[in-house]
């Protein structure tokens, strides 16, 4: 088969690897699509710990079972399925409760397991047991399909936020994951959607989207910005949906008080030290919160919403 392989910092090459075997207990899948994250880009340029070349990346996988091993029941040949990335060890307490994205022996496909950069991909038997292949109905594309693996991170971001109706949100980084965000607040009634960034040419493609407001923070300081258009009381929600230490620090001169602040894209190692101003977490009683990846309650959730039509994704892709 054909697979893209990482190298190392800048070094991918196509190239001829062998089709997986499938044993006992596992599934071989056909890749359909798999869509590129951010993380993704962040292997190709800088590398990743939990990466070790020559490996096949890609996690954000929709495709078609091709074979069943010996004793699998629960997928057939031929079934439409997307893949949760995450594969954990069943036996700690965030694995019972639901939580394998926390599992600290966690494996994930495109980090541990060989990724969907590839026209195949084998399931081992554990995750197999853990359904870690998901099906969907012909609705939708392949392309949304594998655009749930992202959406299931915002439902999980989220869910610590608990937008309400009619409040005011911020979401700094106005890539895929920054419009999924919008898309899902926008879908629990969330009042004034403002977007920021330092892209023109992102800030640009986001007006299709139909935000409230758009700040260039690049032209105009957006803690300033965003305290203009709240009449001074700040957001009641804020999304950091990049990997910027400095939009970290400038969250909190966005919110407003007892608003809730979400740490969403994480940092590179070397500049994950951000400077806050904690008095503004004390005398505002903010609530500042991490989300890392999802959970298969997630995905299901996600992949709800998609199928019954209240959140599209098919704008979000711009190539292929």
């Amino acid at each position: 088969m054909k697979a893209y392989l990482y190298y190392g910092p800048g070094d991918f090459r196509l190239e001829e690897v062998p089709t997986p075997k499938v044993g006992r207990g596992e599934v071989l899948v056909r890749v359909v699509a798999c869509a590129v994250c951010g993380t993704d880009l962040r292997i190709y340029r800088s590398g990743h710990r939990k990466v070790t070349p020559p490996h096949i990346i890609g996690h954000e996988v929709a495709g078609v079972v091709e074979e069943v091993g010996e004793g699998v029941e629960e997928y057939r040949k031929g079934e439409r399925v997307l893949l949760v990335t995450e594969v954990g060890c069943n036996k700690c307490r965030w694995c019972i409760e639901g939580r394998k994205n926390l599992c600290p022996d966690m494996r994930a496909f495109g980090y541990y397991y060989p990724g969907g950069f590839a026209e195949y991909l084998k399931i081992p038997s554990e995750a197999v047991e853990q359904s870690n292949l998901i099906p969907f109905s012909e609705s939708l594309t392949f392309e949304e399909a594998s655009l749930v693996e992202p959406l299931s991170c915002c439902v999980n971001g989220q869910d610590y936020l608990d937008i309400g109706i009619g409040e005011d949100v911020v979401i700094i980084g106005v890539g895929p994951i920054g419009l999924l965000h919008l898309k899902l607040a926008r879908s629990k009634g969330a009042g004034r959607i403002i977007l920021v960034d330092i892209s023109s040419e992102r800030l640009k493609l986001a007006e299709k989207f139909s935000p409230d407001h758009i700040i260039d923070a690049s032209q105009e300081d957006p803690r300033e910005k965003v305290k203009e258009i709240t009449g001074g009381k700040g957001a009641d929600v804020v999304i950091v949906a990049c990997s910027s230490p400095q939009a970290q620090g400038e969250a909190l001169g966005m919110v407003g008080v007892r608003g809730r602040v979400s740490f969403f894209g994480g940092l590179p190692r070397d500049k994950s030290r951000v400077t806050l101003d904690t008095n503004i977490i004390h005398y505002q009683e903010v609530s500042v919160f991490g989300a890392y990846s999802s959970s298969h309650q997630h995905y299901h959730r996600a992949l709800r919403m998609v199928e019954e039509g209240r959140i599209q994704l098919k704008d979000i892709i711009t190539h292929t």
